[in-house]
Parts: C-alpha cells; sequence; structure tokens
C-alpha cells in the first residue's frame, strides 16, 4: 500500500508522482461529473488534471484508492470540491468512483454557460456509465434549477431522472424561467 502524508495545499502532489495509473483515474473522475443539462466543452478532455488533497491511501491489492481532506480537482472548466473521492477498481480499469462531501460542489462551462451542482454523494459507474447524486442533490444552469435527495445521469442514452423515478424518496423540484428573464 502506498500511502502518502499529509501535505500544504501549496505542495499537491504532481501529476509524475500521481503516476500514470493516477492520471487515468482522475480524468475518469472529472469525466463523471460532467453534468446532464447541456454539452460540455470539448476542450477539457485534452486539458491537464490539478489534484489537491491533503492524503492518499492506495491500495493496489484491492483495486481502491482514496484521496481525503479538501479534495480540489481541476481540468479545463472544471472543477470538483469534495472531503473524499474513493476510485475502485476490478482488473486494473477504473470501475466506479465516488464522491463524498458536505456537500460534493462540483462546476462546469458548457455550450450554454456555467452548469454547477452539489449533493452530498456523488457516484459514477463506468460500465453503465450512470451518474448518481444523493442527498440533498442540486443542478443549476443559469437561473434553471433541479433538486432533489436523488438525481441519476444516464450518460449514453442522455437522460435525467430525479425523485421517485430515481428511485429517490423526496419529490423533485425544478425551476425553469420564462425566455427573455
Amino acid at each position: 500500500m502506498y500511502r502518502a502524508r499529509h501535505m500544504p495545499n501549496d505542495q499537491a502532489p504532481t501529476l509524475a508522482e500521481i503516476g500514470t495509473r493516477g492520471r487515468t483515474l482522475l480524468v475518469a473522475l472529472a469525466l463523471c461529473l460532467t453534468p446532464a443539462l447541456s454539452p460540455a466543452l470539448e476542450s477539457d478532455r485534452q486539458q491537464p488534471i490539478e489534484l489537491a488533497a491533503d492524503s492518499v491511501d492506495i491500495d493496489e491489492g484491492k483495486g481502491i484508492s482514496v484521496y481525503k481532506g479538501d479534495v480540489d480537482l481541476r481540468q479545463g472548466s472544471i472543477h470538483v470540491r469534495a472531503d473524499i473521492v474513493t476510485v475502485y477498481q476490478q482488473d486494473r480499469k477504473t470501475s466506479k468512483i465516488v464522491a463524498r462531501g458536505a456537500p460534493v460542489h462540483f462546476e462546469q462551462q458548457s455550450t450554454k454557460g456555467p452548469v454547477k451542482g452539489e449533493a452530498k454523494q456523488v457516484e459514477y459507474e463506468v460500465g453503465s456509465e450512470n451518474l448518481v447524486m444523493t442527498g440533498d442533490a442540486v443542478l443549476i444552469q443559469g437561473q434553471d434549477r433541479m433538486a432533489s435527495d436523488r438525481i441519476v445521469y444516464d450518460r449514453v442514452r442522455s437522460v435525467v431522472k430525479a425523485g421517485a423515478a430515481a428511485q429517490g424518496k423526496q419529490r423533485v423540484r425544478i425551476s425553469i424561467q420564462a425566455p427573455g428573464q
């Protein structure tokens, strides 16, 4: 097991220190947090990833990497802040990424302006390409807002479900501004 000690925010690990495998995991995390409201900027995928965390534990035997403490991830226009980010691997390939926080915050530029979101937990299942936001989940673009205890985005079919349709327990609340406002 590899364990990184606490590092001040101005001494985040370099991409060389994270290694190729770590960079692949971070790209997957950044891509998983792309919101569903409008297309993301294509250029984000080609940008370098910058990551800062207080610590990282990598257990290659179990296929689990845990980034802890004020986790800050940036790639192009994507910005994610979480308390803990856990990356799961099977056969050396990322299978699931879970970000937890009080709450997890994310923001990304899209073709229609910034998209912001937050939830207590954001989970991305690589195989199904489903993004699941749970715990006071909110998506905002411009003046439009969607909120529920659970929001699920199927990236393959470009389908968003919230509330009971997403197996949530709360009603979904949506606010859409009239054109021209």
